[in-house]
Formats: C-alpha cells, structure tokens, sequence
C-alpha cells in the first residue's frame, strides 16, 4: 500500500473517531436535562443520524395496546405510526435481528408505501433491535440513506448504532420508570453510566481486543477499592470513570496500536501520549465525574516507584483512583490474550504482582490483591465468561 495513501487513511480514521466522541460529548448534557419520552425521542434519533452520518434516523417504540410501532420525528410533529410488522423495523421487532441492506427495493421485506406518499427514494437501511432490560424488544433504531461519498452504510456504522441502540434502550428505559415514579439520583446515574460504557467501548473499539476490558478493568476496580477500605461512594465512583482509563488511545494511530511485535522507541512516546492525551479530552467537561475519570485516566499508567509516565509521580503523589485502576488494568492486560501475547497462566500474574510489589505497585493494595485472590480471578473469570455468552447471543 503507498504509505502517503496509508498515512491520509489513518489520519482520516482518527478524525472519524474525535468527531464521535465530540458528538457523544455534545449529546450527553441535553439527553441527561430531558425529561420528556417525545424530547428523548427526537435527541437520539438526532444523535443517530449525526454519528452513522444518514439522511434520516428514528427509534420506533411498540405499542402493545394498539399493536403498532411509534415514534417521534421532531418536536411539535405528531407521532408517527405503523403497523407492527411492517417493513425493515417490523422485521428487526419480529426476528430481533440486525439489518444492514444496501438497496431497499431490492429487499421483499421493503414496504414501499411510505416513499410512494412522500415521494421520498429510500435505498440504504439499518435497523437494530432495542432491548430492555430483560433483552425483551421494545422497539427498533432505523437509519435510512447513507450521506457524503459513500452510496450505502458500512459494518463499522452498523457497530455503532449497535452501541447507540443499547444506550437508547437503556436511557428510554429509565424514561419510563422516571414518568411513573418520578426521576431519581440513581436513574441519572445508571444513564450517564451506559453513556461512560459506550465512549469506552468506542475507544476499544479501535483496538483488535474487545471492548470487554473495560466492563472487567471497571468491576476489579470497583472490588479492590472496597477491600482497601474506601466508602461504598467512592469505589463506585471509581466503578463509574475506570471505563475511561484508556480513551485517550482514540489518538493512536491502528500500526501503533494493533502492532504485534516491539514498538520503536517513537512508537511507544506515541502509545505512552494517551494518558495524558485521555485525560485533556476529559477535563474538557464541566460534570464532576468526567474530572474525576479525567485524573483516573492520567495517572493509571504512573509508576509507585516514579518510573510511569506521563508525570512520573511517586507514591501518594499518584491518584488513590489511578493507582487502583493500575492494578486491575494490568490484571486484566496479563490474564488475557492480546495481539502481542497470549493470555498469562494464572500462577505467573500472581507472581507478577509479588515481584511489582512496592516497585509498579502500591504495596498495600498488592496486599489486598494477594489476600482476596481467588475472588478477584473469579470475577474477572465470571465477567468475561458473561460478556462472551452475550456477544455469542447476540450473533445468533
């Protein structure tokens, strides 16, 4: 491949990856203040649409009651309606399956009437499932009509309204709790957690390992934290902003960060830049647990004997939260497979940990590690045995 040709390739796949991220950044704040089903309605069709770059996006809701599929296209407009079953998005809600189709008319399962009325030209489509809480469908995501150079949408704009839907469903789910019990601190919460989730996994999702890394560095995190001694408040901070530790990693290039063999000296400055560059992107937000993961992400990679980067802090001068997220992510980078290694047998991460014991690590909290072994390798064994259940689900 030309290398400037390969250069302007990379350069436009991290462009592709800040304009998401500025996108979500941008959505968070207005979807968090909404109250109202419609306004959410129209919010994330608007995000949808903004991130996959369609002509036209909706999430369509069923209707038990009346059988049909509703939705919202704007504010002030009345709502929209159709028969269950109808088209692409009857079929998702029947099949509970993902679609990606590049001409619609070429599809049996097209229903033309709606361009027939509106003289409208639909001809690619997207459809995802969105599930509640029991993985019961409630509704589905529809995007129509790919923009800009490309005719149709790419597997990659289907992955993210995949990742979009999960945090809609959840976030209408929490909606329609709020409407009936009125809206709580901890459905704010649990909504402005799936959104941290998803910028995580958008993150990964650059990287050839899954995004699951980040549901597992989260949950050790969160445990190793409350067997230090930390309040139930604060290790669940920690739980909440760990998923960010590596977002900076959004400005590494793919040959950098897929590369199975060893760096160059330029290319790990340039792997070792994503602390620091994780942590500008974040302290760009106003909301406190964004500054928080903001520091978490800055300091994950420093060192208790000031050997890290990119400060090279010492001791207690490291982040209580950076310090902790140290050890679970490394935990989770050595017991896995990776596109460098293989997954370390149980025994030899032990060891690892003994030997960095005052050196990488804070001792007290290689102590902790130590005592509760078995139950933070169990849950790190649990986690990733759940996650592959769901994606192999999910597949089918």
């Amino acid at each position: 491949m030309d290398k400037d040709f390969a250069e302007k390739m990379a350069a436009a796949e991290l462009s592709d990856s800040e304009r998401v991220l500025e996108l979500l950044f941008s959505y968070m704040p207005k979807i968090a203040a909404e109250r109202k089903m419609d306004g959410l309605l129209v919010l994330m069709a608007d995000l949808g649409r903004s991130l996959v770059q369609a002509d036209r996006c909706s999430l369509w809701l069923i209707d038990s009651e009346t059988n049909e599929l509703w939705t919202k296209v704007a504010h002030g407009v009345d709502q929209l309606r159709i028969p269950i079953g109808a088209g692409f998005v009857g079929y998702s809600v029947k099949s509970g399956e993902n679609l990606l189709v590049e001409d619609a008319y070429k599809d049996p399962r097209f229903d033309r009437r709606s361009d027939e009325r509106t003289h409208y030209r639909t001809t690619s489509v997207m459809t995802v499932p969105l599930r509640d809480g029991s993985g019961k469908v409630m509704g589905v995501y529809q995007a129509i009509n790919k923009k800009g150079e490309s005719a149709v949408f790419s597997k990659q704009d289907l992955e993210r309204l995949v990742l979009t839907a999960v945090y809609s469903a959840k976030t209408i789910e929490s909606a329609r709790l709020t409407e009936e019990l009125q809206k709580s601190k901890e459905e704010l919460e649990a909504t402005q957690e799936e959104l941290i989730h998803i910028l995580g996994d958008i993150s990964e999702s650059r990287s050839h390992e899954t995004g699951d890394h980040i549901r597992r560095v989260a949950e050790i995190s969160y445990k190793l934290a409350l067997y230090y001694g930390l309040p139930q408040a604060e290790a669940n901070k920690i739980r909440l902003a760990a998923p960010m530790h590596d977002l900076g990693k959004v400005s590494i290039p793919d040959a950098v960060l897929n590369k199975p063999g060893r760096f160059t000296d330029e290319e790990f400055a340039k792997m070792k830049s994503h602390a620091g560059e994780g942590e500008q992107i974040l302290m760009q937000s106003k909301r406190e647990l964004l500054r928080f993961a903001a520091t978490l992400a800055g300091s994950h990679h420093e060192r208790w004997d000031g050997k890290g980067y990119p400060r090279g802090l010492k001791g207690e001068e490291i982040p209580l939260a950076g310090r902790i997220c140290a050890v679970a992510d490394v935990l989770d980078a050595l017991a896995s497979p990776r596109c460098y290694k293989p997954a370390w047998p149980e025994e030899k991460v032990r060891e690892e940990f003994v030997k960095q014991r005052g050196a990488q690590f804070q001792p007290e909290l290689v102590d902790v590690l130590l005592e509760h072994w078995d139950e933070m390798f169990d849950s790190f064994r649990q986690i990733r045995a759940e996650m592959e259940a769901l994606r192999q689900a999910a597949a089918v």
